[in-house]
């Protein structure tokens, strides 16, 4: 009954920003770290940033500087603040509950496309 609801992904130009949201249900949201994870058609899925329920943040390498993840515990909801946009950021986006990721349960993501 847990359920994750990306959304906010678009087509964007080289250097504009878009704000991602999750939303959760089913779940107490603020008691669990929380991960965006992305990936490109061809490509491994790849971890972008984790939080965790203390507001703790991790981030890649490729991202560190220009995206910046956070949680609103009173609205179930996790974002993904994306600033400087790349073409190779360019991806479907999904949110999960760190702990689920053994058990290899994704959502539909919401897809992110940086072009001219």
């Amino acid at each position: 009954q847990v359920q994750l609801v990306e959304s906010g992904g678009g087509l964007v130009q080289p250097g504009g920003s878009l704000r991602l949201s999750c939303a959760a249900s089913g779940m107490i949201f603020s008691g669990y770290t929380m991960v965006w994870y992305r990936q490109a058609p061809g490509k491994q899925r790849e971890l972008v940033a984790t939080i965790t329920t203390n507001g703790n943040t991790n981030y890649a390498e490729s991202v560190k500087g220009r995206f910046t993840i956070s949680r609103d515990n009173a609205k179930n909801t996790m974002y993904l603040q994306m600033n400087s946009l790349k073409p190779e950021d360019t991806a479907v986006y999904h949110c999960n509950r760190a702990d689920l990721l053994k058990v290899d349960m994704w959502g539909q993501g919401t897809q992110v496309t940086v072009s001219s």
